[in-house]
């Protein structure tokens, strides 16, 4: 498992000492994207990152990677992922921690992905001080979800997301070496969904003031502009 240094989380997520990091500066996005697997969160970050700036945290990216290259912590989180099931909020934030101690993150701001998804989570966030000025949830259809997930394949060079239907490779070269994520099966989907809505309520009452509610069920380049006004709208405050 990662350790921790000052501020450790304890076993099981059970409780979190006091760690306060060096927060951005007063203009800069902090911000947690929301929604189900298949939702479109990826392809927004990616449009965010450019426009913004902001450091994109993606603890499910960071997972596969301790996974595929045989860390201690990718280890132990292989056979919950393996089984579609949520990874302990103990692993989850540990990696969190470890990003958010980035340089780029400290000045630049964040853009977390894929985390908070339990009431632990949040609780452990805002004890370490990472409050964001935005929560947003993109809600899309449980079988849109499931078609834009099972329809992914990735660049194991690049990392880049491609879909066989929406975003189909640029050349010949790549489309032969795309993979399917071993989380973006049918099976495993139905489980993800499922444990989505299970805590999707506790998490968005942890942010009842700063939630931010877009439809995901349209053109990526029609739910950007509605992200952007809710991203300049929570900035002025």
């Amino acid at each position: 498992m990662l350790k921790a240094g000052a501020g450790a989380l304890l076993a099981g997520g059970a409780a979190y000492g006091v760690y306060q990091y060096t927060q951005p500066k007063k203009d800069a996005l902090k911000m947690i994207i929301s929604g189900g697997p298949g939702s479109g969160k990826g392809t927004q970050c990616d449009l965010l990152v450019t426009k913004y700036g902001v450091k994109h945290i993606s603890t499910g990216d960071a997972l596969r990677h301790h996974v595929k290259t045989g860390t201690d912590l990718g280890k132990e989180a292989k056979a919950y992922m393996e089984r579609g099931d949520l990874v302990p909020d103990s692993l989850v934030i540990g990696i969190c921690k470890a990003e958010m101690e980035t340089s780029e993150a400290k000045t630049n701001g964040w853009l977390l992905d894929g985390m908070p998804r339990t009431k632990a989570q949040c609780d452990a966030l805002e004890t370490m001080g990472l409050v964001p000025n935005l929560f947003l949830r993109l809600d899309v259809p449980d079988e849109v979800m499931m078609e834009r997930a099972c329809g992914r394949r990735q660049d194991p060079v690049t990392r880049q997301i491609y879909h066989i239907k929406y975003k189909k490779a640029p050349t010949e070269e790549i489309e032969k070496r795309l993979i399917i994520r071993s989380d973006d099966t049918v099976e495993k989907m139905t489980n993800r969904i499922a444990q989505y809505h299970k805590n999707m309520s506790a998490v968005s009452g942890s942010y009842t003031e700063k939630l931010v509610v877009v439809d995901g069920n349209r053109k990526p380049t029609d739910v950007f502009p509605v992200v952007c006004d809710a991203i300049d709208k929570a900035l002025a405050k």
